[in-house]
């Protein structure tokens, strides 16, 4: 029986600014949102033409800051094959009122932004005893969590994951670890240690396909060791289109050419099945 492909990292910008005005976060829209944005029925049309079934999408902060109209309008005109995942400000005082609000109109995640293209990582507000409120509510409503950070926010993620063991909590880009060592990747060693977290999942997306095949490292070294920490079923594959360069389609052959030392099951997990773990409404 063929499996669908899910893509749990894509994101869409609208060409209607009067609707959906930019309001990126930090002040400074991503130079991707600018020169090619993606709106819902592209991202529809390039999910075809690459044969993935399903998506997660991932609001983008750099664009609208922590108005979710447009993922979750985008996504409502595909209920049977899209969910959104949104960003809201886990420091307001209303943050838990904002969370159910848009868990009723659809939310199926959120996303902490605490740096990027646009600004250097921070992660100062992962331990802000405020911010504990919305993940209060994340745990009561049952909804996942990603984090975009870098190594240097590993242990804030540590200790949410340990707080909060009911959220799942998907680190993106897998907080972007050093591999170019090589095995046995000691340089990854803060992002190995996560493993014995069971709450912690691994989103992969084209950064590490691209680092796992640069000086000493590889993806028949790199990926293994990953599911042997982790375990596939704590791995989910994510496009990044259009903020990474190519199709869906080429990003997603990059993505089964590395993964093709792994075995049938796992790559059904990484491809799929996590997804469905994660985002229930997509299974």
């Amino acid at each position: 029986m063929k499996q669908d492909i899910i893509d749990i990292h894509p994101h869409i910008v609208s060409d209607d600014e009067t609707r959906y005005p930019p309001a990126p976060l930090f002040g400074r829209r991503s130079d991707w949102s600018k020169e090619h944005p993606n709106t819902v029925a592209s991202l529809i049309a390039a999910m075809d033409e690459a044969g993935v079934a399903k998506a997660a999408v991932v609001h983008s902060s750099t664009t609208y800051g922590f108005d979710n109209s447009y993922v979750l309008d985008g996504c409502r005109q595909y209920p049977d094959r899209l969910v959104a995942v949104g960003s809201v400000d886990v420091l307001a005082d209303d943050v838990v009122a904002t969370i159910h609000d848009l868990k009723d109109r659809g939310l199926a995640g959120l996303r902490i932004f605490t740096g990027g293209s646009t600004k250097d990582f921070d992660p100062s507000e992962l331990d802000n005893p405020k911010s504990f409120r919305a993940w209060e509510a994340l745990a009561e409503l049952g909804l996942p969590m990603c984090i975009q950070t870098g190594p240097i926010g590993l242990p804030q993620v540590t200790m949410l994951a340990q707080r909060f063991p009911t959220v799942n909590i998907i680190l993106d880009h897998l907080a972007r670890p050093i591999v170019a060592d090589g095995p046995p990747y000691r340089e990854a060693a803060s992002l190995f240690e996560m493993a014995a977290l069971p709450n912690i999942y691994l989103k992969l997306a084209p950064r590490i396909f691209n680092d796992a095949r640069k000086d000493k490292a590889s993806p028949d070294t790199f990926f293994p060791r990953l599911v042997e920490a982790f375990g596939a079923d704590r791995m989910a594959w994510g496009s990044n289109f259009p903020t990474s360069p190519g199709s869906v389609a080429e990003i997603l052959a990059t993505a089964r050419e590395c993964l093709a030392c792994l075995s049938e099951e796992d790559r059904a997990w990484i491809f799929g099945g996590t997804a469905k773990k994660l985002y229930p409404a997509l299974a």
